[in-house]
């Protein structure tokens, strides 16, 4: 366990950020999905540059690897246009 007061506060400020960066993570995979699933051009188009720019900020803040949200949104881009 933590002795040092900075040290207890690392642990206390850990936990706010992993809840928070859990929240956002899970939040755009729903969003991922739901692109995935919807088969109407339209709403593809209108949900596409939302999604694209939650993965561009879980990308800046480290949360996922900045290739994985190249790779993600590469193909749902291509989803889009197949639709």
């Amino acid at each position: 366990m933590a002795n040092h007061k900075s040290a207890k506060k690392r642990v206390r400020s850990d936990k706010a950020k992993a809840l928070r960066n859990k929240y956002q993570h899970k939040t755009t995979r729903n969003a991922i999905k739901q692109l995935r699933e919807t088969t109407d051009k339209k709403e593809a188009d209108k949900l596409l540059p939302s999604v694209v720019g939650m993965l561009d900020k879980l990308a800046k803040r480290n949360i996922i690897h900045k290739k994985k949200a190249a790779n993600l949104k590469s193909g749902l881009t291509k989803h889009v246009a197949s639709l």
